[in-house]
């Protein structure tokens, strides 16, 4: 199990932490029910989670709240689940369901790799090397870079990396590091050197999306998909980039994605409302648009993995460790759910696609994950899925 970490801050941050962490727990354990043999939907609706097979891209956060449930309690039952879920990710990528798309990462680092790392599962460990060979079949030579979603051969789709893809780098690292072919090592690296030339503007604010010309490799435009417009901040393509690149840094050594990473952190914490949680796009920094819980989430957990790796006499490591504690607290005290509030989830006040009208003021799969991990990484020692 996780090792338990000293008490940092004051006192009473840490209780409130502990506190949250047992209504967290009560909470995932009350959707046990529902959610065992199937998973919950990206989004809640009315704050009630539809249930679905395991079709989605959001499929393995669940799975990755079962694993953190299990390592922060010690209880059988929530690893009892995640192991019946593990089974079926590996029907899931022997079949290639629904993976047409660079989201493998999400799907089987918090599933599979997950399972191999805590449980020693070998069938997992090969179901995740499935998944990585899938990733990195996507990978487009010419232009360096892993295409986010549809038919490789679909010119609407061709040539597209968004920053969401940070975090799906770490499976082929992994994969690497299992296999020792370093092919797996090489795709990362050259998607993730272009995502820093191009996903990050000259202020340290983050494209979405890019297009790469996939048959010369020349940088065509910066798009959103899901943010206010092309030039505007989608605060979760932030969160993304934060958290992503020192993810990065972790298999490859490259110390330049922690400055960028340090560089995309401030920009973020400049542009927070009062409470310290963001509005859905950093456009809007005085509270009077929709926040996105799950962007907070994941900024929190880029902080203190940034911070980790900066050295004990750089300003930025406490700023950002006291940041990720403010924004931590303030998701707790305002916008966490109690042990007995109506519905699903752990967080309220989350936007899936705003554009879209989709998920918004509702609670996303992937910012009860996110928000969970940093409970967990605030309280333990933790070895990370990713």
């Amino acid at each position: 199990m996780t090792q338990l970490r000293s008490p940092q801050g004051d006192p009473s941050d840490r209780h409130r932490i502990d506190a949250a962490i047992e209504t967290a727990l009560a909470r995932v354990k009350a959707m046990l029910p529902r959610f065992t043999e199937q998973f919950p939907a990206p989004a809640s609706t009315n704050g009630t989670y539809g249930a679905i097979d395991n079709i989605e891209w959001t499929s393995g956060f669940w799975t990755g709240i079962l694993w953190l449930s299990y390592q922060l309690s010690a209880d059988e039952e929530f690893r009892a689940a995640a192991l019946e879920q593990v089974c079926s990710f590996q029907h899931r990528v022997d079949n290639e369901i629904g993976t047409d798309h660079h989201d493998l990462g999400f799907l089987y680092s918090l599933s599979c790799v997950a399972a191999w790392k805590i449980d020693g599962d070998r069938s997992a460990r090969a179901s995740a090397l499935k998944a990585a060979d899938l990733l990195r079949r996507r990978y487009l030579p010419v232009a360096g870079i892993i295409q986010a979603w549809g038919n490789l051969n679909d010119p609407a789709q061709a040539g597209r990396m968004i920053i969401d893809c940070n975090l799906n780098l770490p499976l082929l690292y992994w994969a690497g590091d299992q296999t020792g072919d370093p092919a797996y090592r090489e795709v990362a690296d050259n998607h993730v050197a272009r995502a820093a030339r191009y996903l990050v503007r000259s202020d340290d604010s983050t494209f979405h999306t890019f297009h790469m010309d996939p048959l010369t490799g020349a940088p065509l435009r910066g798009t959103t998909h899901q943010g206010y417009s092309d030039t505007s901040c989608w605060s979760r393509g932030q969160a993304w980039g934060m958290y992503g690149f020192p993810l990065v840094y972790r298999y490859n050594g490259a110390t330049s994605l922690i400055a960028l990473s340090a560089r995309l952190s401030r920009y973020f914490l400049a542009r927070l409302p009062a409470d310290q949680v963001c509005c859905w796009d950093l456009i809007f920094v005085d509270g009077e648009a929709e926040r996105d819980t799950s962007a907070a989430a994941i900024a929190v957990c880029g902080l203190l993995e940034t911070a980790r790796q900066l050295p004990l006499t750089d300003a930025n490591r406490a700023r950002f460790e006291a940041a990720a504690r403010a924004i931590l607290l303030s998701l707790i005290d305002n916008y966490a759910l109690g042990e007995h509030d109506p519905g699903d989830g752990l967080l309220r006040e989350a936007v899936y696609h705003m554009p879209e009208k989709r998920g918004v003021r509702e609670r996303v799969i992937w910012g009860d994950y996110f928000y969970l991990e940093a409970l967990m990484r605030f309280t333990r020692v933790w070895d990370p899925y990713w």
